[in-house]
């Protein structure tokens, strides 16, 4: 078992597959994109697998794959197969702006992938191109569907709450009533600049909605959508999951509505993981400056790491 100096047991693992994205959400880079890295700077496939095996002897026992967009790499869905292998597939999971998603699922599923996460901070195809910058929504829900029919469960969907962008959290919050998805609301975190009011500007705490004020906005919504009131969700039968998550439910649903609050709400007494970045440096906290470089003894192979 893994613990950090404050006595937390770390066992769970975000690896980057990649840099790159086939999205520009406002929120998230600038509207002419980021410099990629050379495909040289990133890790191998092979590294990764090596990384993952250690990390599995000491202690690591869930895996997340994410990027950048982990389905836009060449080679992926064989590297989850492998992945599988190494930690189970019930302890490996993907995270997606799900685009891609409905041509991979079935074979990403047979690879041994059952949980994924896909982001969706909005239903409106007119708001979904403007936080994309021209993505379109339908693909997204196309790869949600294809997610559900392939069988992987949980399937969620995370959406970032950004003041400004005026979602729509009714129509995230009715779309589990009938069908088993997991919609997580998070709040939006200090990580760079966001364009959503039409202009580049650094993040501010006018544009974090709270997990509080989330909630009473859900709440607000049992009559739009004919649902009862929202039950808190026991944590054992809440959906399988190895963050921070608050679960709640309407009466009946078949999913459930869920709050993730690093700002209102620390929970880094709770945290439990690390972090691989996709050209091979190990992190221990997404808000610190502080990374271990392991690209170079993974080159070397296992007797270097």
């Amino acid at each position: 078992m893994a613990r950090d100096g404050y006595g937390r047991r770390i066992d769970y693992l975000r690896i980057s597959l990649t840099d790159r994205c086939n999205l520009r959400c406002v929120y998230c880079m600038p509207a002419d994109g980021i410099e990629w890295r050379p495909p040289q700077e990133i890790l191998s496939y092979e590294e990764i697998e090596l990384f993952t095996r250690i990390a599995a002897e000491e202690g690591i026992s869930k895996v997340r794959l994410t990027g950048g967009e982990p389905l836009v790499r060449r080679g992926v869905v064989e590297h989850v197969r492998r992945m599988a292998r190494i930690v189970g597939p019930d302890s490996l999971a993907l995270t997606t702006n799900g685009i891609l998603l409905e041509q991979h699922a079935a074979e990403l599923a047979d690879a041994g992938l059952a949980r994924v996460n896909i982001s969706l901070d909005t239903l409106d195809p007119e708001t979904y191109s403007r936080i994309t910058r021209g993505g379109d929504v339908a693909q997204a829900l196309a790869g949600i569907e294809a997610a559900l029919q392939a069988g992987m469960a949980p399937v969620k969907i995370n959406v970032v709450v950004v003041r400004s962008l005026e979602q729509d959290l009714a129509a995230f919050a009715q779309m589990t009533l009938s069908r088993p998805l997991h919609v997580r609301f998070i709040e939006y975190m200090p990580v760079g600049a966001c364009e959503a009011s039409g202009k580049e500007e650094v993040w501010s705490q006018e544009e974090t909605v709270s997990a509080d004020e989330i909630l009473e906005r859900l709440s607000s919504a049992e009559r739009v959508i004919g649902a009862g009131p929202l039950e808190p969700v026991s944590k054992d039968d809440a959906p399988g999951g190895w963050g921070p998550a608050r679960y709640l439910k309407y009466p009946e649903a078949m999913g459930t509505v869920g709050v993730i609050s690093p700002l209102s709400h620390h929970f880094c007494s709770e945290c439990n993981r690390l972090r691989l970045t996709a050209d091979g440096r190990l992190r221990p906290c997404l808000f610190d400056d502080a990374e271990i470089p392991v690209r170079d003894a993974l080159a070397r192979g296992e007797e270097a790491v």
